[in-house]
């Protein structure tokens, strides 16, 4: 250990718990034995002297100490991967995709393995940043992400449209949130992040309803959002994909039916070269993955 930090192996425990809300999927991912995860969460936790995590229905979710903490390690493991690889570059054809860290977590690599199947010569490396963040990006052969049409004109002139962005509010089974009668939807308060906020009045725009809450709440990363709306804390708006775990294991409810955005996901190349064939590969698979009409929530 460094200073007071618990080993590497208890910290990709933590993440993976964490981006999973199971102990039983995330020993899945790991490798490793419900039974080691779970003594692995506990010592952390009694290290810590924090509770990281709290009971939700079947599985786990992060308590405010852990949503914290979580991103924290996330962005630690992601520089070390990228640290890592440059030093220690492999000589396959590989393609470095940036994308929010939600997007790489939730949806992302959960789907790398159609990928890997379809193309096992190619690597990917991913570096995951925020929505922020991905404005400076420079070394990613590809930013994926689907607010492209507020970047600058060099930068969606070289968009790739790669499919629909479907987004739908979603709240904590039995939070106070309503549908009316008009189709307008309104509740206590209103998660919004901190710098796609303009989402709310995309979704307002294309569903054609008006939206009424009491307070407001804002985060800088999708994650969090969608975490405080699983700890009750409002209605998130949420990229379906990102919540359909979530909307399947009962941890939170649509509040009516995806709207798809005009603009959708896209691709953008680096301004300083040419699509390699390993990123041209890489876009054409998001694209079979990403196309499609969203699906009908129940």
């Amino acid at each position: 250990m460094t200073g007071r930090l618990p080993p590497l192996s208890t910290l990709r425990a933590f993440e993976a718990v964490a981006r999973l809300g199971s102990v039983s999927r995330a020993a899945a991912a790991l490798g490793r034995t419900h039974g080691a995860v779970s003594k692995q969460i506990r010592g952390l936790q009694d290290h810590a002297g924090v509770a990281f995590f709290e009971k939700a229905g079947t599985g786990l979710r992060p308590t405010a100490a852990g949503v914290e903490f979580a991103g924290a390690v996330g962005r630690a493991f992601s520089a070390l991967t990228l640290a890592y690889e440059a030093v220690a570059p492999s000589g396959s054809p590989s393609v470095q995709v940036a994308c929010s860290a939600t997007f790489a977590t939730r949806w992302l690599a959960p789907h790398l393995g159609g990928f890997a199947q379809a193309y096992p010569d190619i690597r990917v490396r991913l570096s995951m940043t925020s929505a922020r963040e991905m404005r400076q990006e420079t070394d990613a052969d590809l930013i994926v992400l689907w607010d492209w049409l507020d970047y600058p004109e060099a930068d969606r002139a070289r968009a790739i449209r790669l499919g629909e962005a479907a987004f739908v509010p979603v709240a904590r089974p039995g939070y106070p949130a309503r549908l009316g009668a008009d189709g307008g939807l309104s509740a206590p308060c209103r998660i919004v992040h901190d710098h796609t906020s303009r989402a709310w009045d995309l979704w307002m725009a294309r569903a054609g309803r008006g939206v009424a809450a009491d307070t407001t709440m804002a985060f800088p990363h999708s994650h969090l959002c969608i975490e405080a709306a699983v700890a009750g804390l409002g209605v998130a708006l949420v990229e379906h994909r990102l919540v359909a775990r979530d909307l399947a294991d009962g941890r939170l409810v649509a509040l009516g039916q995806p709207v798809a955005f005009e603009a959708g996901f896209a691709a953008i190349p680096r301004a300083d070269r040419p699509l390699t064939p390993a990123a041209r590969s890489f876009v054409d698979w998001l694209r079979s993955e990403l196309g499609g009409a969203p699906p009908a929530l129940a």
